[in-house]
């Protein structure tokens, strides 16, 4: 049955090289030490600018994965480059975890610990693990797992809070950034401790990260996701829904992270459970989110109706994914379908086949807007490279 995907698989496979030959060429920091934080539309490089954890953790996760899938030494120098400077600047040395951002000469401006970012950390350094057998960076994997369960989860209520101080001590402002909710628990922090946990029971198969993925597999499915085939995004600490925003990314992301996650409990009555949810997810998905140019929309207001129709190129990616991953549980001709209308317009819109990469996003225009950054805070090789990696390796 993949050999309907083989075509598709393919042009993933090709793009993967150019993805990586991008950011190989043009973001090392020859200057200050691991990456550039910064560059603007088409190759501004902006080596001053601030350098942020979810940056720089996604590039180790790239590179190592990449290092995993092509069984060679090509980007050994740029993992091991990221690596190193994580562990140099971004890692807490008093308290322990990540830091958020830098300045540009490796200096922590911002220490508040985003559980987001801890879980990035721990998604890199277990997959960099993967690819080396480097045993320091599975024990800080750990560690900074024990420092989640300590601080973040609501052993009340249940679920993570948020976000906090240096210190791991309470924060005000938990938010990732200036268009979320300011809410104790959110889809998006759960959906990243999910991915990280899968990564880190694939290195530490522990009962007690077996405990901690299950039961996020279990929220997921009691508290996130409803009836309709989509995920609420914020809650407060007591689970009251403090939202009322669909997003189409976050909802086929989650599909097949869910799988995942199922498949390395080895539970087959929850992955029965997690394989119907995702069917569910992907069958909504695909009667709402896709527009009449095969791109993938960003969210919905169900209170208002309204919808946001810029087409954000993560959302792009992980809809190829989750489509992939749904065509495995059925074979529907729509899924088949819809994967490749969506590469068709990433291939002819998102790709920026001039300088690299992808843009950011594609507006109602249907052009990209040059005032965004083609590296940035959360501009990165991730979810396009992942997208890459993931039909090409498994099943």
């Amino acid at each position: 049955m993949t050999n309907n995907w083989n075509p598709l698989k393919i042009s993933l496979k090709n793009e993967l090289d150019n993805i990586l030959t991008y950011w190989k060429n043009n973001t090392v920091d020859s200057k200050n030490g691991g990456f550039i934080g910064r560059i603007d539309y088409p190759d501004i490089k902006r080596e001053n600018s601030s350098k942020g954890v979810i940056l720089n953790t996604r590039i180790l996760w790239t590179f190592s994965a990449a290092s995993i899938f092509y069984t060679n030494d090509r980007y050994r120098d740029l993992r091991e480059r990221s690596y190193e400077y994580i562990k140099k600047h971004f890692k807490d040395p008093v308290y322990g975890g990540v830091f958020w951002i830098l300045d540009a000469n490796g200096n922590p401006i911002n220490k508040r610990k985003q559980v987001y970012a801890q879980s990035f950390a721990i998604y890199a350094l277990s997959e960099y693990y993967l690819c080396t057998k480097n045993e320091e960076s599975k024990n800080w994997a750990i560690e900074i797992f024990d420092l989640i369960e300590k601080y973040a989860l609501d052993n009340e209520h249940n679920g993570y809070i948020e976000a906090f101080n240096e210190d791991w001590s309470p924060i005000g402002d938990m938010r990732l950034s200036d268009k979320d909710h300011n809410e104790a628990k959110t889809m998006n922090t759960h959906l990243h401790i999910l991915e990280a946990y899968t990564n880190l029971y694939r290195i530490y198969p522990d009962k007690k990260v077996w405990n901690a993925l299950q039961n996020l597999v279990v929220l997921f499915l009691n508290k996130f996701l409803n009836t309709n085939g989509h995920l609420h995004l914020f809650f407060d600490e007591s689970w009251e829904l403090k939202s009322t925003i669909y997003s189409y990314g976050h909802d086929i992301e989650t599909a097949w992270l869910l799988i995942e996650a199922a498949k390395a409990l080895e539970n087959e009555e929850l992955l029965k459970k997690v394989e119907k949810a995702a069917i569910l997810i992907t069958d909504t998905f695909v009667a709402e989110a896709i527009d009449e140019d095969g791109g993938v929309i960003n969210e919905i207001d169900y209170k208002t109706g309204d919808i946001d129709k810029d087409k954000h190129w993560w959302q792009q990616a992980e809809a190829i994914v989750g489509l992939y991953y749904a065509y495995q549980i059925e074979e529907k001709e729509i899924y088949l379908s819809s994967a490749k209308r969506v590469w068709d317009f990433i291939d002819t819109h998102m790709i920026d086949h001039e300088y690299g990469e992808w843009f950011w996003l594609i507006g109602l225009d249907g052009t990209n807007n040059p005032e965004n950054e083609k590296v940035g805070m959360w501009k990165c090789p991730y979810h396009n490279s992942r997208s890459c990696l993931q039909l090409n390796k498994v099943f």
